[in-house]
This record gives structure tokens, sequence and C-alpha cells, in this order.
């Protein structure tokens, strides 16, 4: 790809530049650290891998982590799996994240929003209140430190309280949204063994009321390990029989008990999409999580007390344990619980007005689907106080880069960010003090030495490349659940290059020090040797009006062959006609590359999807390839497993 010098779609002003957090903690690591004084964010970046343990030392001293037990040294052991952080050290994650309740006990902790678009307030004061009292029960429970504590639950305070009470006696806490079916949430659940649930009777959602109780009930037959359901009636029903009230467990305003644990000690259980075989059940740490948030909301993301964070999510995805991770900065965080369109596409655009958020997050699929919708935000909407909008979930294409420009504010600090459940944390995104490229994401984080590599394990610059960190980063997984020899988590990330983390994605690091994704790797498109992420067709193909979304696949055929058909989910009202045909070519091949025009393009009734919304390419390759749903996917991880059944008879026709 071409990184010619375009100009910036956005620049930082040198009183931005000089107020963000990075900026300082710049100038008091060069004073305390040795950290460089001048060269701006590149130097900062490049002294913090080259110096891991001194950065990762800076930036516990700069955030005031307290370990209650002191450690012995930064990293005992820096090999990979398996990189030993703060050995010695004791601390509580929960204790920092309600730190700001001793100053600011009165002001909002959490303001919560459901689908009215009227926002409640939790005070700091409330929230500890309430995760003492909390944390007072489920140690009257019996829970203790390692045991598992789960959450059926939507985006609501109670969940937050429940995770930070679960850390506070240091239980590890593990949640799935209640829109996934009993049987996936049980392909989660089994596999740890959680002592208590908490689950709502219902939830509610594009203007409809959703009934539980069915599957809560199914999920308490099947968890034969539960002590105890906490019952959270969401939607007013009582308790079932044997279930515990969540009023009577948390209204006793205790001073909470903070559990002081190793930095090494399980936090929470996060689970990949799991297309084949169970999900991954990825276990990481108190301290890991801690000091790696900390260091992306704090330095990246640049929020602090005066900020309002909200990042549209459900407690099924990791970005809702990285948006409750704003409490550790005492910024207020946005929860809201309800359909991201309801009662129309402009409902996210809405809350960020009404809650003053700062920093909005949001999928790049909500925003395309803005611009289709011609939603248009600025006009409608007061959104004065949002500095940045983040983005997340897949790319950001080009074209979402410059609708956030026009429609929401030409000055708008625009944060595409890309990571993983697997660290639960960003490798490359946001940097306050950095301009911002179309299509580009602004630098890669501090303290992760990410590289672009080709197959021997050369880094490339400015081609495409294999996604890999080179160094260990604290959130990095202790573990998996399960995985006693630890061969599965190497066969995930450390198999390709030994010792090396590599993450499935194809990125380009631009000569500029920026970030392109392309997509996942597995799913890359390979054709004569030019390699193209989905991402990019996508991009492309879904400027058609006509198209409301799209799948492509790469299938090698056992003769050497390369078959690459393009599945179209059309709007409604279009045809797959002649013309039709021929403009998608058309874009294909004139924005991109004519070696890759699909060789069909065919309709479908829909694209599939995980259940955290990516687009399902890898199971349907090998649907395409000849393999059984049974061994191509897991049911449960799939947001319509009617919509596989297309691709499986497709196979079967063409022998």
């Amino acid at each position: 790809m071409s990184t010619t010098n375009p100009s910036p779609l956005w620049q930082p002003t040198a009183d931005g530049i000089a107020r963000a957090q990075v900026t300082k903690f710049q100038a008091w690591a060069a004073e305390r650290h040795g950290a460089p004084a001048d060269g701006g964010y590149a130097a900062l970046h490049r002294w913090s891998v080259d110096e891991l343990d001194t950065f990762w030392k800076a930036v516990t001293e700069w955030f005031d982590v307290r370990f209650s037990t002191p450690y012995a040294r930064v990293l005992g052991d820096r090999a990979m799996p398996g990189a030993e952080w703060f050995p010695g050290g004791t601390l509580n994650y929960a204790e920092h994240a309600l730190r700001a309740a001793d100053t600011r006990a009165d002001e909002p902790a959490l303001l919560y929003v459901d689908e009215t678009h009227e926002s409640v307030p939790v005070t700091w004061s409330e929230l500890r209140g309430q995760v003492g009292s909390l944390a007072a029960a489920l140690r009257a429970l019996g829970v203790r430190p390692g045991d598992r504590v789960s959450g059926y639950l939507p985006n609501i305070p109670q969940a937050v309280v429940a995770l930070l009470a679960t850390a506070a006696v240091g239980g590890v806490w593990t949640s799935c949204a209640p829109d996934f079916g009993a049987r996936s949430v049980l392909d989660r659940f089994q596999q740890v063994e959680p002592v208590v649930l908490f689950a709502v009777d219902g939830y509610r959602y594009g203007g409809k009321e959703h009934d539980r109780r069915d599957t809560v009930a199914e999920l308490r037959r099947e968890l034969p390990t539960l002590n105890a359901v906490v019952h959270i009636p969401l939607l007013g029903t009582e308790a079932p029989e044997g279930a515990l009230d969540w009023s009577a467990l948390t209204s006793a305003d205790t001073e909470p008990v903070f559990e002081q644990v190793p930095f090494d000690h399980p936090l929470w259980v996060l689970y990949s999409s799991g297309t084949t075989g169970l999900p991954k059940a990825i276990v990481q740490s108190q301290g890991g999580i801690l000091v790696e948030h900390l260091k992306q909301l704090g330095l990246h993301c640049d929020l602090g007390p005066e900020d309002r964070f909200f990042w549209y999510t459900s407690t099924g995805w990791m970005m809702w344990n990285f948006l409750v991770s704003g409490l550790l900065t005492g910024t207020t965080i946005v929860l809201y619980d309800g359909s991201p369109g309801y009662p129309d596409t402009g409902a996210q655009w809405r809350i960020a007005e009404r809650t003053g958020a700062t920093l909005f997050g949001t999928s790049a699929a909500y925003v395309m689907a803005c611009g289709k919708a011609e939603v248009h935000p600025a006009r409608d909407f007061d959104l004065s106080r949002v500095r940045c909008v983040a983005t997340t979930g897949s790319p950001l294409p080009p074209d979402g880069f410059r609708w956030l420009h026009d429609e929401v504010r030409e000055d708008l600090w625009i944060a595409s960010v890309s990571g993983g459940t697997d660290v639960c944390s960003c490798f490359a995104g946001a940097v306050p003090t950095l301009p911002v490229y179309i299509g580009e994401l602004q630098a890669a984080g501090l303290g992760t030495d990410l590289q672009s590599w080709d197959p021997s394990g050369k880094p490339l610059v400015d081609e495409v490349g294999e996604l890999v960190v080179t160094n260990p980063m604290p959130s990095m997984p202790v573990r998996f659940w399960n995985d006693p020899d630890g061969s599965r988590y190497h066969d995930s990330y450390f198999d390709t290059y030994p010792g090396v983390w590599r993450h499935g994605d194809w990125i380009t690091v631009t000569s500029r020090g920026s970030v392109v994704i392309h997509g996942r790797s597995d799913s890359t498109l390979n054709r004569q040797g030019v390699r193209m992420g989905s991402a990019d067709i996508y991009e492309a193909v879904e400027r058609l009006p006509e198209i409301k979304e799209s799948l492509v696949i790469g299938v090698e055929q056992p003769d050497g062959g390369y078959w690459m058909p393009l599945f179209v989910h059309l709007a409604p009202g279009a045809v797959l006609d002649e013309d039709l045909l021929k403009r998608i070519k058309g874009t294909i091949r004139e924005q991109l590359s004519p070696r890759h025009v699909p060789d069909e393009v065919i309709e479908v009734p829909g694209v599939p999807h995980t259940l955290t919304g990516k687009r399902i390419e890898v199971p349907v390759k090998r649907l395409l390839q000849g393999a059984s749903m049974e061994k191509a996917v897991n049911a449960g991880s799939v947001d319509n497993v009617e919509l596989l059944r297309f691709y499986e008879k497709l196979a079967r026709e063409r022998g």
C-alpha cells in the first residue's frame, strides 16, 4: 500500500498536546526514569519497548498503584507464553476501581441509560457501599479467592457491582449477555464451574420485553456447582424458589474489604468467539488488567475525573470489561442497556448528548450504518462535549473516517482501535498527541512491540504481514481454563513464530508508525500471491446502496485452484441483476485490484455472525471446503445457525 504523506484528517492542537496525560507522563518519566524528553510519542514508544521493565514500573508509580506487599522485580521471566509480572506483589483491582469514592463521594461513578434514553446516576459512595455489602454477602455464602462467580446480565449497574464485589473477595468473574441462549451460556460457564450466578428475569431490547426465566431455570439445572442464585428483577418479577433477592444482598452500605491477591491472581474469564470447538476460556489477572487498563485508558484514551466514557457494548464482549475499567481513572462511565438503533439509527448519538459523553466508543458497523441511514449527528444533537469517537469490532473504513469528520465535527479526534479479547486491550489505536490519517490507526500502544512479519519472521514496513507482538504484555492470558499443559494456549498464539505472539490479523505498519488492519489472516484472500484482507472488499462493496452486507471467502481447492465467491445480502427491493453484478465487479476492479474480482457473486438470505457481531468467515470457508456443520462451527457461538445451512447446501450442490 502507498504511505506517501497524505495530509492528516485531524491534528491535535499545541494546547491539546500539552494538556494530554501522555505528554505529562513523558516529561515525568524523563525526569524519574530516563525516558526521552524529546522526540514526542515515537521516542516514548521506542523507550517503552526497549526498557520494558522500567516503563511498567513507571506506569505503576504514575498511577499510584497500591501494592500491599511490594514486588521483587517487574519481570521475573519474560518468555512467552508464561511471562511472570511483578512477582511477590499483592493488590486488588476493585480497590483501585473505587478509589474516587474517597474524594468525590457524591459525584456520579455510573450513568445508567435504558431505551427511554433518560440517565440515572449512581454516585461513587453508592457504588462503594453496594460493592461492600455484596462482597460481605458473597463471603457469607462461602465464596473464597479463586471461586468463579457468573453473571447472566445486560449492561446495568448491578453487573458492575457484581464484578467489583467478586474482585474484592478475590473471586473470578465471568459474564454473558442475556440474549445468549442457554446452550451458548453453558458452553462457557460449564467450563469454569461457577459457585454463584447473578441473573436477570429478562431484558428490554428494541422496545420489547424478553422474558429469560426459562433460560435461567435451565442454567440452574445444568450448573451443578452453583451454591447460590441471585435474582435481579429487571422486568419486576418475583424471585424464583431458592433464589436470593438482589436488594437484600446490597442494601447494607458496608465498607468493602479488599482481599489482597498476587499480581497474577485471576480477575475474570473472557471467551473467544469460539467458532470451532468450545469457546476458549481466557483467564486474565487482577494486576495485569489493572496496569494495562490504566495505561490504555489513562494515557491512550486520555481519560480522567472530568470525563464521561460511553462505549456501546454488552456484557458478553471484552469492551464491557474495558468500559468498567474506566472507573480506574476516576472517570464516570455510561452504561447503555438496549438496542443500538432504537427507536432510530441515531440512538447512540442521542445517548452521547444526554450523558455529556467526552469519549464515545462504538462499532465501525454502527458508523457505516449511520452513513447509509443519512443520520446527521452534528445537525441533530449537541455533541460539543465529545472530544473523541473511538471505534472497534472491525476496521473502520476510509468512508467511516470521512463521515465522522464531516457529520460530527471537523476537529474530532477519531480513534480506530484494534486489539482482542485475548488481551482485553488494544495493540494499536488512540494516541491523543498524534495526527489521524484516513483509514489508519494512529500508532502501536506503549509497551507493545507491535510488528508486521512475513512468513519467515522478517519485519515489514509499508507491506502487509502478520500482526505479531514480540514482547509480553501484562494483560496477556495467564492461562486458558481447562488447559492443564498449556497446549491450547500455545497453539492459539505461539505456534507460527516460537516465543512471539501471532494474533491472526493482517496489518501494515507504515513508515509513519501508523497501522492499517486488513482483516483476519486466517481468512485473508490470497490470489496469485497478492494478499488482501476481507475488510477491504467489504468497505468497497458495501458503499453500493443495494448491498446490505457481504461476505467474501477464498477457498483453496484440492486441485490447487482457488475459488473466491462473494456472498451478498441485498437491501430490501434490490435485485442482483446484470447491472448490479457489473457494478460490484467494477467497484472491486477499480478500487482494489483486478485480481480480487470474485469468481462468483451469490445472493444469500443473510450473513452469519458470532454473538459479538463479527462476520463468520473461517467456518463458512470450512463448510465450502466440505466440512460438516458439526466440525465447521460451534453452533452456540453463532447469531443465526440457519443462515449457515445455505452455505452447507451450496457446498453439497457443488460437490
